[in-house]
């Protein structure tokens, strides 16, 4: 019997040969075999394993391992919640001025230890180095006839750059300022009839209904409902210019009534806070009408 000659050649000597695909039951694994019931299975028994169980995503391809991204079908509790809308959320300055209102309204009604240093302060303040044509002049920033004119361009101005840049609720801004104004004398004079406090040494001396002034409140709400519509209208670096400004004026049209004899302290200081609580209309319904989008002024000549 003839044996084959083995060859010599070592095994470094031999040439790799890749892997040949058996015919059989390597067939049997492959997709769409005959016989085969699953692509990893050739006997057309189920899969014992949870991977080979997998059914393939809607496009046709293998489905992906555990977590599958997606939003969660229940909320986490540590999940953020949507906030409620600033309107629904009385901010801390709301409920400060409200506070600050009732507790000077409480001193003056009641001769409270409060309204003693308020009447001190106020013959220092009529006493002192101020002029007194600066301090006529200043309180009369604060008279209807001239804080009301201010307010009313100011309406008219931003309600035509509103209603030319296409905003659907253009009316509603302007209209919310002029209600304000409206509801000054509506609020002081209530106010002035139920406390029915003295006036200060001066030129009014000997009458009553000094509380709240009606001066400072018209100037606060004219002035500051003014800056609310014409700031969405400014560029940003002139818009705090603008509010500090607005401040100041405040501030000196109250030292002019002071100064002038026309009302003590105490009064400018709850016209403020009444203002403040219109103020706070103004602004959220500015907003909310706005949507988050700063209107800006459009040119003459676009169409």
């Amino acid at each position: 019997m003839r044996e084959t000659p083995r060859s010599q050649g070592t095994a470094g000597d031999a040439e790799p040969v890749l892997p040949q695909p058996r015919p059989g039951c390597a067939l049997a694994h492959t997709t769409g075999a005959f016989g085969s019931g699953s692509p990893h299975r050739s006997d057309g028994r189920p899969p014992q394993t949870p991977r080979g169980a997998r059914h393939t995503d809607r496009h046709g391809g293998p489905g992906t391992t555990p977590p599958v991204p997606g939003p969660p079908t229940v909320r986490s509790p540590s999940a953020p919640r949507a906030p409620l809308p600033a309107v629904l959320m009385p901010p801390v300055a709301l409920i400060a001025l409200l506070a600050l209102l009732a507790l000077c309204t409480w001193q003056i009604a009641a001769h409270g230890p409060l309204r003693g240093y308020d009447e001190r302060l106020g013959r220092a303040i009529a006493g002192s180095a101020l002029p007194s044509p600066v301090a006529g002049f200043l309180a009369d920033l604060g008279d209807t006839a001239v804080a009301v004119p201010v307010l009313a361009v100011a309406l008219g101005w931003t309600a035509w750059c509103a209603r030319r840049a296409g905003e659907p609720r253009w009316w509603l801004p302007p209209l919310t300022a002029a209600a304000a104004m409206a509801a000054v004398p509506a609020l002081v004079v209530p106010f002035k009839a139920l406390v029915d406090r003295p006036g200060p040494p001066g030129p009014l001396a000997g009458e009553s209904g000094f509380f709240p002034s009606g001066h400072a409140a018209t100037a606060a709400v004219a002035y500051g409902a003014t800056a609310l519509l014409l700031r969405p209208l400014l560029r940003p670096e002139l818009r705090r210019p603008l509010l500090m400004g607005v401040a100041v004026l405040n501030l000196a049209v109250a030292a002019g009534l002071v100064r002038r004899g026309y009302h003590w302290p105490l009064d400018t200081v709850a016209s403020w806070c009444l203002s403040g609580l219109l103020l706070w209309t103004v602004l959220r319904v500015g907003r909310s009408s706005d949507d988050g989008q700063e209107r800006r002024p459009s040119a003459p000549g676009d169409g």
